[in-house]
């Protein structure tokens, strides 16, 4: 049966943690960021936005994650930051995101940063204006299909093996705090998929 936005809403309204009890939250990590999981409804389907960073990059090159960033002086809260660092890394206006509710916040466990991702419905077919200087990529990958392509495996990462939550979609390999997201949303939004 295909899904309709207003019973998705609700169903997401419903299994999320508000924005308000997900800032509550305290997750170790020196740096507080805030990240947007975009999800709209294409062909039936629930489809999730993120970025594929530049090769070239210090921090987390070549990695998919949702578009994000650290939280900046001045901002009301980690939602303004996740919004405001969407617009800036892929074009997505603020004011086309309806934010749904939150994810369990995550740390990262090399680079200090506690995460608090929020979930944002938008409308399908967006056009995506990259930030050159960080993002390669924008994929747009089914909910469906990352689901399946879910595995256990083992990575090498500054040189040591590790065993960790993938989701694997073609080419696109998503480990590590996203994967820990996408984990969360999974758990609470099986019904949708």
């Amino acid at each position: 049966m295909p899904l309709e936005t207003g019973a998705v809403r609700e169903e997401l309204e419903r299994v999320l943690l508000t924005p308000a009890d997900a800032l509550e939250l305290d997750v170790h990590g020196r740096t507080d960021a805030g990240v947007l999981v975009p999800l709209y409804i294409a062909g039936g389907e629930l489809h999730a936005v993120f970025t594929k960073r530049r090769d070239d990059l210090r921090r987390h090159p070549g990695e998919i994650s949702f578009p994000g960033g650290r939280y900046e002086d001045g901002e009301p809260d980690l939602v303004a930051t996740a919004l405001r660092e969407a617009e800036e890394e892929i074009g997505l206006p603020r004011d086309a995101v309806e934010v749904v509710g939150a994810l369990q916040p995550t740390p990262t466990i090399a680079t200090g940063y506690s995460i608090y991702p929020f979930v944002g419905l938008i409308e399908p077919g967006m056009t995506w204006t990259l930030s050159a200087r960080e993002v390669a990529e924008v994929l747009e990958l089914s909910l469906r299909e990352l689901r399946d392509g879910y595995r256990r495996q083992r990575l090498i990462r500054r040189g040591l093996p590790i065993r960790t939550d993938t989701y694997v979609v073609g080419d696109h390999l998503i480990w590590g705090a996203t994967a820990r997201m996408l984990s969360d949303l999974f758990d609470r939004i099986a019904p949708l998929i």
